[in-house]
């Protein structure tokens, strides 16, 4: 449609569709896990980033933390370096995170930092390195077999989970009406950088910022029951349940334990949605309709974000 086109009584209902809800969060704190689809579709990409302008013009105060996985493989293979994945996780010694860096801290970071200045928002770009801002220790990977007495301590590198969130440097920006954006690279106290799952840094991210919302963008519509419908107003119990019972499973289940754990740890709510939408941040935050997947820790009313 285009501006010509355009019914002015539809966007006047737009509008006001969107004003109660920006009254509700302004002031608020929202961290966006931004990846995916999202990340590599021109169309989605200006999108993401004029959604996180308006984010800070209605009163929100946007964080952004990053993947970069895709462009991690990429350069690895220019530089004719191996991949290898043990359990879906990047084995990385020394020449790889020395990659991670570059691509995640560099290449990545200011390329989003770039895109919201020039939709006319304020980035900062961030490594958790930064300030110490995130505290890492290495991640421990466990082998069993039915062989075995005792599970087998697998040593993947320089991959990490998060010890601590140091919540500072992005309050500072935050208030000065900065827009930060992270890369999830972590340092533990001897210096030592890790590469940390995005997902995992965001949510300990919302937690730390007491966020009201966590939003996690994906390339899949939301959780989905048996028959393909989108499950959305989900209470903290009701996921357990669907973990329990096998709905939730494989590749989605790292990213639902992520939100799951965020609401539990005190954000207010967590959102699977589907970076494929264009403005896909926007239509879950400002619409009843929304385009994923919510999880609180109390029942919602369906028509109410």
């Amino acid at each position: 449609m285009t501006e010509q086109t355009r019914d002015p009584q539809l966007v006047v209902e737009i509008l006001s569709e969107a004003l109660p809800y920006i009254q509700r969060f302004s002031g608020k704190t929202v961290v966006v896990k931004y990846g995916g689809n999202a990340m590599t579709e021109d169309t989605l990409i200006d999108s993401f980033a004029r959604n996180v302008v308006l984010m800070k013009e209605v009163g929100i105060n946007p964080v952004v933390v990053h993947g970069g996985g895709p462009q991690i493989g990429e350069l690895l293979k220019k530089l004719n370096i191996e991949s290898r994945f043990i359990n879906g996780m990047r084995v990385t010694d020394a020449e790889t995170m020395d990659v991670v860096e570059m691509v995640l801290g560099g290449l990545v970071n200011k390329g989003i930092v770039n895109l919201i200045n020039q939709c006319g928002g304020k980035a900062i770009g961030l490594t958790g390195k930064d300030g110490a801002q995130i505290r890492a220790r290495q991640l421990q990977v466990e082998h069993q077999s039915p062989e075995m007495k005792a599970p087998e301590i697998i040593d993947i590198g320089h991959v990490g989970e998060v010890e601590h969130i140091s919540t500072d440097l992005i309050e500072m920006l935050a208030a000065r009406d900065f827009i930060p954006v992270i890369a999830p690279i972590g340092v533990d106290a001897k210096g030592r950088s890790y590469n940390i799952n995005a997902d995992l840094v965001a949510g300990k991210v919302a937690e730390a910022l007491d966020a009201e919302k966590l939003m996690l963008l994906t390339n899949v519509a939301g959780l989905m029951n048996a028959e393909g419908e989108v499950l959305t107003g989900l209470t903290t119990g009701q996921v357990d349940a669907l973990i329990a019972d096998g709905t939730i499973h494989g590749g989605m289940l790292p990213k639902i334990r992520c939100a799951l754990d965020a609401v539990k740890g005190g954000v207010r709510s967590a959102h699977i949605i589907d970076g494929r939408v264009p403005h896909a941040t926007l239509l879950e935050i400002f619409t009843n309709a929304g385009v994923g997947t919510l999880i609180t820790d109390v029942p919602q009313d369906p028509n109410v974000d």
